[in-house]
């Protein structure tokens, strides 16, 4: 397998685990208006998330530097080309770290209401821009023989990109959705779990008609097959929540994003940002990859680094595993 291969395998898996994990992240924060009737509950939903919710982060940060290092041009031009969109996510995740560290620094609720309002937007606009940028990665914008984007704002907001985000959204709800009943005790759990039921209908419907107009724009049989998988295991998982088996319904959940996420990328390969203006646009994994020497080292470095992260990641769900609830959370 050629190295550009490799790494394009690579960085699908990075956006892959981030999106699993961050995810339920962005779920968990739409959904604190919704579930945290009180303060201490809403203190409950962000402490499911609190120990990992940065860890999670890490998993974007590292995919953008395998990015920039492995396909410096694919990276210049989605960066350039995509400036406003990923100008608003990363605003949106700065706002949203600073609500966590500084919602419990003052008693009063107009100052919690605030940064819960943060917290909110800082998680759905992440999740529905997301779903925008990767459905415009795989449908094409304007390229010029330079490889840079001569679109507009209104170039990346196409139905299908629309389409897209909202259904990131309504993925990343129920995900949230199903994780909160798995990490919680009493009458929120219940409630979400009911709630990830009565969300995921919509959201296989939002599922099945992307993945299904994804496969128009660009298909193959592999692509296809993930596809399928994505549509099963999301039925799966929420069968699994409405027998109130949370464990099996997050898998499931999570199982439905990864599915997704490697069908764009499928579905994307040997691309790497199709042109819809001059074909010779095109950005590819030969003519956007860094030179084979970079890559070889960058290679020794993931092997030998990856399994350190992953265990130390592993080691710190395993840590913070038990389920929270309001007798958990001090009235002061």
């Amino acid at each position: 397998m050629e190295l550009t291969t490799i790494w394009f395998l690579l960085v699908a898996v990075l956006f892959t685990g981030y999106f699993i994990l961050e995810g339920f992240d962005f779920g968990v924060g739409m959904l604190l208006p919704v579930l945290g009737r009180d303060d201490r509950e809403r203190r409950v939903l962000i402490n499911t998330i609190g120990p990992v919710w940065d860890g999670n982060e890490v998993w974007l940060i590292t995919a953008g530097g395998a990015m920039f290092a492995a396909f410096p041009e694919w990276y210049a031009t989605l960066f350039s080309g995509f400036y406003l969109p990923l100008l608003l996510i990363l605003l949106a995740l700065i706002a949203r770290g600073v609500a966590f560290e500084y919602r419990h620094k003052r008693p009063e609720t107009t100052w919690k209401r605030r940064w819960d309002t943060a917290i909110f937007l800082g998680s759905l606009i992440p999740a529905i821009l997301w779903g925008v940028a990767f459905a415009n990665i795989l449908r094409g914008v304007p390229l010029d023989a330079d490889h840079e984007y001569v679109g507009d704002l209104l170039n990346l907001l196409n139905p299908y990109a629309l389409l897209g985000g909202a259904t990131t959204a309504a993925l990343f709800l129920t995900h949230g959705a199903v994780f909160i009943a798995l990490k919680t005790v009493g009458d929120i759990r219940h409630r979400a779990r009911t709630l990830a039921v009565r969300l995921g209908a919509g959201t296989a419907v939002l599922a099945v008609a992307f993945l299904t107009w994804t496969l128009t724009i660009r298909s193959s049989t592999t692509a296809t097959v993930l596809a399928a998988g994505a549509a099963l295991a999301l039925l799966a998982g929420l069968a699994a929540a409405h027998t109130r088996r949370e464990g099996w319904a997050f898998t499931g959940t999570a199982v439905a994003i990864a599915l997704a996420v490697a069908t764009l990328f499928a579905a994307l390969f040997p691309n790497l940002l199709p042109s819809t203006g001059d074909p010779t646009g095109t950005l590819t994994a030969s003519n956007a990859a860094s030179t084979p020497y970079t890559l070889k080292i960058m290679t020794w470095v993931a092997v030998v680094f990856t399994p350190i992260v992953l265990a130390y990641q592993g080691w710190t769900y395993w840590v913070f595993r038990k389920r929270i609830g309001v007798a958990h959370i001090p009235h002061h």
